[in-house]
């Protein structure tokens, strides 16, 4: 039996949790004072004035330190700013690859390249993973077959073209494109010879919207393309890169798991315990960044419920892994050192196994130097330990700081080391620690009162259970409450996460569901565990699939808990509630409260500590907290959102009520196809009003049942809860606009159809309803003459909304009198030659127009004929594939503004 000195020397005597004070976390402030460089660059950059104060900062943090080191701190932090401010200049920007924009042109040229990677496609686009082919990918010349494969070249020469001769030039940058035909076997370093129609990545310029430009810039990528596999050649055999091998290993560990769920070992099993092709998929998307055959159900399912970043393989994974790993060495008494290496080695060949990413290599980079910094120095508080981590990853990318893996990585290692830890010192740890060594009776005096009473307690019921079992489970009140304490500490970890995930969650995802913070009180605990068993069910796999049968039951049966509890309450309403881009004050706030913890959670009196806890239930409010719209009052606004080659018209009356007009969609796949996977009213439209801080639209008017206008309706419907939807007739054969009914009357939406005649008043403005007329009927497909055309007023102002009517539809509208001047013409059909006749134009007499079209289009929209037209009017015209979102202001008396919305705010 151990000494009682000995004993409690190291088993009872609780750390104290050391105060937060400036002098123990300077890497943490400097790390702060470093980002807020970092910013400043992004607005002010006097390079000599900084080179300047750079110098002099320096000098005077030398001297401050040799005469008077207390107040050294001053021009020490002020120096990592100034530092900071160096490294955000003196970055290298991201490649733009203008060469291969260039080349773009609509011509089909040979392009010589190195193979970088090759992937195989899921046989349904709808199952496709965003964003495995880019927005608009309906209008490239081949349709996704089930034997399409991506793959990613690095340039060596390009086909350069003139009227007389034709020669390869060398060019640099990256292309992905995909093959149809025949399954190719291409391996990474493969040099390869394909004809190829460039493609510039399309960009929406909207506030808000994700750049799927910028996605492939930071792959390398600047262009795209497709082809078939027989006109392939391979014209040298591989030379394996390092980047390749990486690839390959991500690639092969993919398709081991893949592999393994067909195995013959697990046949046998329960279905509860049976890991299916499904289970592998989900694994993969987990485990190694592969979501290529997550199915488009399964990722709405985790989206609408708030848990789809447990797909992404960011820093939340490796961080989680890694935290597991070495709690658990740490709990069977490793020693710190071993542990730590341990823990970095698998850290390093999961980051790996995952593709070895930019935001894996981050949390790798974090992880790593958090772990070593507290076992090389034993008193370094956690959170001094984060800020070198933070701050060794920001000087090698200033960039980070901006980037959404970077601040979630950062958020779940300060949750941890800055209100779990802390919170587990008061609440649990002592209560673990008081668990050991019970059979030390006299030790209970070295234990203060209630940790005393606690082993007294405890000592009873071990007693008890000897009486009423047999003495082998003498032990089993200690084993349970350890569990209780070990469970209770994974969910303290996975809750603290949580309230400080809500944060990037809002930004950069837009959710908040009632729901997340529970399910994720269930699904990050589950998730720690699941990683660490899937790792080894994989390890295991790989020796034998019946060694890793029981890893393999273990980790499905964790996965069907996981997906359990998913299914059974995305349905809910309050499963899928968005949220807007939260306002700076409320960032401002959150980020405050975040650091208030810190502080009040290790202060030694118990009202702070007491004020800290609540204050840390106010994160998600601080968040969430419904700010105003950005709107401009007393104007009638107009705004034409990029959606590229579709209509999406967002209007705000004076007063402030909302109503979106169309919402674009994928073109020329046919009107009763299913969506695309890409959802341009999720990625664009959405987007767009969050940033608007739009939270709820009055009026959806739909012009007409063609997928370029309603197909990123139905995720508007989903999102924004309108009051009412306006749709002109019900074409015969149209399953998407049925469905898109079904779900109105699903949410209690009040549809109402109008004809042309119709006036009523909206908000403070006059609407009139020019077609169709009354007795129209379509009983067939959609076309563009079944389109809604309104005119709201505002007293002298007026906008004339056309949707895609064509001339028929504008000789009816003439023939009728129902033509008025208009202060703002959206252009019908995009510009087609179609519409926009010329009494039609003289009717209107606009002062501006725009018109809604795609870079890139295939249509050749507009149609010079019709910009001539109104160019010979004098009237002003906008178009979003050359100006992006574009906003006009329209006062009472006529007058008009514009502006384009990306610099409105």
């Amino acid at each position: 039996m151990p000494a009682v000195g000995a004993a409690t020397s190291w088993l009872y005597d609780s750390p104290v949790v050391e105060p937060l004070r400036l002098r123990r976390v300077p890497l943490l402030t400097a790390c702060a004072c470093f980002a807020l460089g970092d910013l400043l660059a992004l607005r002010w950059q006097p390079t000599l004035l900084l080179a300047a104060a750079t110098l002099l900062l320096f000098v005077l943090s030398l001297l401050a330190l040799r005469k008077t080191p207390r107040v050294a701190i001053v021009p020490v932090y002020a120096l990592w700013i100034a530092i900071g401010c160096w490294c955000a200049q003196i970055e290298p920007a991201i490649p733009q690859q203008s060469a291969l924009h260039h080349l773009a042109d609509g011509l089909t040229r040979d392009v010589q390249g190195t193979v970088i990677r090759v992937r195989t496609l899921p046989p349904s686009p709808h199952n496709l993973p965003h964003p495995a082919f880019e927005p608009n990918a309906w209008d490239t010349d081949t349709d996704p077959t089930p034997d399409t494969q991506s793959i990613d070249i690095e340039v060596q020469s390009v086909e350069y073209l003139t009227p007389d001769l034709s020669v390869m030039q060398p060019t640099t940058g990256g292309i992905r494109f995909t093959v149809n035909g025949p399954q190719l076997s291409l391996h990474c370093g493969d040099l390869i010879d394909v004809p190829l129609r460039l493609r510039a990545p399309d960009v929406y310029r909207d506030p808000g919207a994700w750049s799927y430009a910028d996605y492939l810039l930071e792959d390398g990528i600047g262009a795209t393309g497709s082809s078939k596999s027989s006109r392939v050649q391979i014209l040298r055999a591989a030379q394996p890169t390092l980047r390749c091998r990486i690839f390959a290993a991500q690639a092969w560990a993919s398709n081991r798991l893949q592999s393994f769920t067909t195995s013959a070992a697990i046949r046998h099993l329960p279905t509860t315990l049976r890991l299916t092709p499904e289970d592998a998929s989900m694994l993969n998307a987990m485990l190694f960044g592969d979501r290529t055959h997550l199915t488009r159900a399964l990722r709405e399912s985790f989206e609408r419920t708030g848990t789809f970043h447990l797909f992404v393989v960011s820093g939340l994974h490796v961080a989680l892994l890694a935290g597991g790993l070495f709690w658990f060495l740490r709990r069977v008494r490793v020693p710190q050192a071993v542990a730590v290496l341990i823990t970095i080695v698998v850290a390093f060949g999961y980051a790996e196994l995952t593709g070895f990413g930019i935001p894996a290599q981050r949390a790798l980079i974090m992880t790593a130097i958090y772990l070593v910094a507290r076992w090389l120095d034993r008193e370094i508080t956690a959170l001094n330990a984060l800020g070198a981590a933070a701050l060794a990853v920001l000087v090698l990318d200033p960039r980070s700081l901006f980037e959404a893996s970077f601040q979630m990585t950062f958020m779940v290692i300060l949750a941890i080391a800055g209100l779990a830890i802390p919170l587990s010192e008061r609440l649990i740890a002592p209560r673990l620690r008081a668990l050991r060594h019970l059979d030390i009776i006299r030790a209970d005096a070295a234990v203060p009162p209630r940790l005393a009473q606690f082993r007294v307690h405890t000592r009873m019921l071990t007693e008890l259970s000897a009486d009423l079992f047999t003495p082998r489970l003498a032990n089993l009140p200690a084993w349970l409450l350890r569990a209780f304490f070990w469970t209770c500490e994974a969910l303290l970890i996975s809750l603290t996460a949580e309230l400080c995930m809500i944060l990037p969650m809002a930004i950069y995802f837009h959710r908040a569901t009632l729901l997340a913070l529970p399910l994720n009180f269930i699904d990050i605990p589950l998730l720690s565990v699941l990683l660490c068993i899937a790792i080894i069910t994989f390890l295991a796999s790989l020796l034998s699939s019946w060694l890793a049968l029981i890893p393999a039951a273990i980790t499905a049966l964790l996965l069907h808990l996981m997906r359990f509890t998913v299914d059974r309450v995305q349905n809910l309403t309050i499963a899928n509630l968005r949220t807007p881009e939260p306002a700076p004050i409320a960032l401002a706030l959150a980020c405050a409260c975040i650091l208030y913890c810190c502080w009040a959670l290790r202060a030694h009196r118990r009202t702070f500590f007491a004020t800290g806890v609540l204050v840390a239930l106010l994160i998600p409010l601080a968040v969430l907290y419904p700010t105003p719209p950005r709107l401009h009052p007393g104007t009638l606004e107009v705004t034409a959102i990029d959606v590229g080659q579709g209509d999406s018209i967002f209007v705000v009356s004076p007063l402030g009520e909302t109503m979106l007009v169309d919402a674009g969609g994928p073109t020329g796949r046919g009107e009763n196809a299913p969506a695309s996977a890409w959802d341009v009213g999720e990625e664009v439209v959405a987007p767009y009003l969050w940033s608007r801080r739009i939270r709820h639209l009055d009026v959806v008017l739909l012009t007409h049942a063609h997928s370029d206008h309603m197909g990123g309706m139905p995720a508007i419907l989903r999102d924004f809860h309108p009051r009412e939807l306006w749709i002109s007739i019900d074409p015969g054969d149209s399953p998407l606009f049925y469905a898109l009914l079904a779900q109105a009357r699903a949410q209690h939406m009040i549809i109402r159809h109008l004809h042309a005649g119709e006036t009523f008043p909206w908000s403070d403005l006059h609407a009139t309803v020019l077609a169709p007329e009354a007795p129209y009927a379509n009983g067939g497909t959609p076309i563009n003459n079944d389109s809604l055309v309104v005119r709201l007023a505002y007293d002298h102002a007026s906008v004339l909304l056309e949707g895609d009517a064509e001339a028929p539809s504008e000789a009816a509208m003439l023939a009728n009198h129902r033509v008025q001047p208009a202060t703002l013409l959206k252009v019908g059909h995009h510009g087609s030659h179609t519409s926009t006749t010329p009494d039609f134009l003289a009717a209107v007499s606009p002062l501006d127009a725009v018109i809604s079209d795609g870079q890139h289009n295939t249509f050749g929209h507009p149609s010079p004929l019709v910009i001539d037209r109104l160019a010979a009017a004098h009237i002003r015209t906008y178009r979003t594939d050359r100006l992006g979102a574009t906003t006009f202001l329209l006062t009472p008396s006529g007058g008009i503004s514009q502006a384009s919305a990306a610099s409105n705010w």
